[in-house]
Parts: structure tokens; C-alpha cells; sequence
């Protein structure tokens, strides 16, 4: 696996590779990868010659008072991991890198990033897609593959390479899971013995309303309270939303006729961890 810093170095390397005639699969990260990182990694693999994956903490993605200086950065452990999954280029820029003195640029998918996890993080979509967008002219990948339990992330990005016609397929992995059910995340380590105790209720309740759903019920406010309440049992975890919307325009849906994504962000009450999850009803993202 060869590590890259430079996005110079990067450019003229994803060059070289396309002139000899492979492609390039891509999986952006910010690191302190597990399993879901690593399982993105091999659905890139199956259809590209070549794989990138880059780990970098995005600041222009974190708000005033979120956990930027805090979050976890474990670059060797990750490059090994990387490394025994078969990543063959490890892209890990600088913050300078990316945004050097004087930058000033910036991507905004308008509606789509105030929704959810976009009306309590305002400009969270804004830095993701400005990164995402710089990663992709600098990798120039033929695929990148995005994790379905950040499935707003997943819907705004896949708008953002419509809306500027860009030559790059998105395509989605599924949530990876711990055995108790909690989606796996960078953040999970951040939860108290008692919040990592009562966590797996956030997809248990989930997955309630998936059952509701499975037996005809249509209406998402049916739904939704079936979810709240699971969350009721545990004083551990507050939600910040539950929602059923649409997976293109994510509007709330108050009767699904076809697909649709309920969404939750829970904050835990002793470590003050943001926890997200999804599911999809009647098909996939």
C-alpha cells in the first residue's frame, strides 16, 4: 500500500493509473476506521483496479463547540488496517493542504442540507460536499462508495454529482452493525459503560417500525411513535429527531407509498454523544 499526503502527488499518481487504463475506486474517511470503513473498501475493490482511500478530519464539516479537536485520529493503527484490507493508496492530506491560505470555495446542495442532521448543523453538509467535491477532481475515482448509515450524506452527495454532471458513480454500502445491533461508528467509543448498555435500542426501534411497516401499516406518524416508544425505556439517550421522508427530496411523509428513509439522531445524556441511524422501508437507497 503506497501513502500519499500530497495532493499534488495524488493527482498526477490517479493520472498515471487512468493513462495505463485502470480505475479507481474511492472511500472517503476521516479515519479511526472499523469495520463498516473496511467493508466500503471491498465493495470498491469488486469493480475497480485500483483503490484510494483517504483519511482526513474535515474541520470545514464540524460546527462551533463539536468534537473536532477531540476526534479520534489513529493514523498508524488505521494504515494497518487499511493496509490488510487491501487498500492500495492511503490519501492522508493536511487541513493546509486542503485549505490553503486565502481558499474561499464552497458547496452548497440548497434544501437537501437543512433537513435532518442539517437543521441543528448548519454548514455540516456545506463542508462535506466542498471536501468530497475536492477529493474527486483530486482522485478523479470512476466509483466512491459512501456508508448507508450516513444516508442524508449519501442522498445530498448523490444530488451534488447530478447537479454538476460529474463523471463519478456513487454507490452505497449497508450499515455494519456491532452483535447487539448499535451501527458501527468512530464515535461509539466516545459512549459511557451505561449509554453502551442501552445504545442497540436505537435500532431496536428501528427495526420495530420496519416490522409495523412489513405488516401494512402506512402511516408515519404510526410509525414514528412506535420508535418513541422503544426510546422511552432508556433515560441514557435523548432523540434529537425521528423522521419518515422521502429518500430524494427527504420531506417528511406522512403516508409512504413507495420507499422511504426514517432517520434518528439520538444525543446520549452522560458523554453527550450525537448517535445517527437509519432504515429503509420498501427497497434500498
Amino acid at each position: 500500500m503506497k501513502i500519499v499526503n500530497s495532493p499534488v502527488e495524488m493527482k498526477n499518481l490517479s493520472i498515471t493509473l487512468q493513462r495505463s487504463g485502470k480505475t479507481i475506486g474511492f472511500v472517503p474517511t476521516m479515519g479511526a476506521l472499523h469495520q463498516g470503513h473496511l467493508s466500503l473498501l471491498n465493495i470498491a475493490a469488486k469493480s475497480t483496479d485500483a483503490t484510494v482511500m483517504s483519511i482526513f478530519v474535515n474541520p470545514s464539516q464540524f460546527g462551533p463547540g463539536e468534537d473536532y479537536d477531540k476526534y479520534p485520529r489513529t493514523f498508524e493503527l488505521d494504515s494497518k488496517k487499511a493496509q490488510d484490507a487491501g487498500c492500495d493508496i492511503l490519501f492522508a492530506p493536511t487541513a493546509q493542504d486542503m485549505y490553503p491560505p486565502n481558499y474561499s470555495s464552497y458547496v452548497d446542495v440548497a434544501k437537501l442540507d437543512t433537513k435532518l442532521c442539517g437543521a441543528t448543523r448548519p454548514d455540516h453538509f456545506r463542508g462535506v460536499c466542498t471536501v468530497v467535491l475536492k477529493f474527486f477532481n483530486i482522485v478523479n475515482p470512476q466509483i466512491a462508495v459512501f456508508g448507508q448509515k450516513d444516508a442524508q450524506q449519501l442522498i445530498v452527495l448523490r444530488r451534488m454529482v447530478s447537479d454538476f454532471n460529474l463523471s463519478v458513480s456513487v454507490e452505497s454500502g449497508p450499515v455494519i452493525r456491532e452483535k447487539d445491533g448499535l451501527a458501527m461508528s468512530s464515535r461509539n467509543k466516545y459512549l459511557t459503560p451505561h449509554e453502551r448498555r442501552d445504545a442497540p435500542l436505537i435500532y431496536k426501534g428501528l427495526k420495530g417500525a420496519k416490522e409495523l411497516f412489513d405488516s401494512g401499516e402506512r402511516d408515519g406518524d404510526k410509525l414514528i411513535e412506535m420508535i418513541k416508544t422503544h426510546y422511552k425505556s432508556s433515560a441514557m439517550f435523548t432523540p434529537e429527531y425521528i423522521e419518515v421522508v422521502d429518500i430524494v427530496t427527504l420531506e417528511p411523509l406522512k403516508e409512504i407509498k413507495d420507499k422511504a428513509l426514517i432517520a434518528v439522531a439520538c444525543k446520549t445524556s452522560e458523554s453527550k454523544t450525537r448517535l445517527i441511524d437509519n432504515i429503509v422501508l420498501g427497497g434500498e437507497l
